[in-house]
């Protein structure tokens, strides 16, 4: 089993003396392989303050708890952490059985002063990996592993004034091919994802046919704890299947529910407007009207 406790790694010369390895190449970005890795010396759990981008495959008897989702190797997968986030490493009674791949460390510093200290951010996979890896076909696999063996020839080369503007701009190939790959887990697991889609209409019909709300209008954060999934999973999934984002749902079932209560009920604007979970019925107006072209109002009156 891994050592106990929680030790926090601000370099990688320090994540690499721990795992048994010698110096990295350079101080600020490093590819590892797995199978150099001795993981029965690693703490049982690790906060890095930098990224991690990582392909395993045949880790039979790893399993790796990040965010609120558990990870077992036996597959190939490839995952994202972000800085100074904890990583948990379980090492069942298999853990002696040869695993392969590999994992990229860069700390932020290589980032600084380059186009992708900022774009970083923008991949939602980095968080949204917390609840479910990207499974990689063969043939995307051996794309982001010609990208990654070109990034460690470049450090391993004499560095120079081109060397990081080049891996940088291998990283953000990678990272781009890494997005077109999560989009299309989305479309081919679909049904799965339906049925989640499905799920949430309920959810959302449960929530606005209580006569009187008392807990406020429906949060992405609410549904998404209810489904058991990430905010940003269930923006993108929602995205690929509806074109809409969480907020802009819940809008669209907010109007659905006013115009049948406007069509059907004798209840005031603002009756609804506290129904649907609106603190002040000028804010509900104002989304009805954005929504619509109509205030509340005129659309009763279309009806009479």
């Amino acid at each position: 089993m891994p050592k106990s406790g929680l030790i926090h790694f601000k370099t990688i010369t320090e994540l690499h003396r721990s795992c048994g390895l010698p110096g990295p190449e350079h101080p600020s970005i490093s590819v590892v392989d797995y199978a150099t890795i001795n993981i029965r010396a690693l703490p049982a759990g690790i906060i890095f303050d930098g990224y991690s981008i990582a392909v395993k495959r045949g880790t039979a008897g790893i399993r790796m708890m990040y965010g609120q989702q558990q990870y077992d190797f036996d597959a190939g997968v490839m995952l994202f952490t972000a800085p100074n986030q904890v990583i948990r490493i379980e090492a069942t009674q298999n853990s002696d059985v040869a695993h392969s791949g590999w994992i990229l460390f860069i700390h932020p510093d290589f980032l600084w002063n380059t186009s992708l200290a900022k774009t970083i951010k923008r991949y939602e996979y980095f968080g949204y990996s917390v609840n479910e890896a990207l499974f990689l076909s063969n043939k995307e696999e051996n794309i982001i592993n010609t990208i990654i063996q070109n990034i460690q020839q470049e450090y391993h080369s004499n560095i120079d004034n081109f060397s990081q503007g080049i891996v940088i701009a291998h990283l953000e190939t990678l990272l781009s091919y890494a997005e077109r790959f999560y989009h299309r887990q989305f479309i081919t697991r679909k049904k799965a994802n339906h049925q989640v889609l499905d799920r949430l209409e309920e959810l959302l019909n449960d929530y606005l046919n209580d006569d009187v709300i008392t807990k406020g209008l429906p949060t992405v954060q609410y549904l998404s704890g209810k489904l058991n999934i990430s905010v940003s999973y269930l923006s993108r999934m929602l995205k690929v299947l509806t074109g809409q984002t969480t907020q802009q749902h819940i809008h669209e079932k907010l109007i659905e529910k006013a115009k049948e209560k406007l069509s059907t009920t004798d209840l005031s604007v603002s009756e609804i407007a506290y129904q649907l979970g609106f603190e002040h019925s000028q804010t509900f107006s104002r989304l009805f009207k954005s929504k619509t072209n109509q205030s509340p109002l005129e659309f009763r009156a279309s009806f009479n």
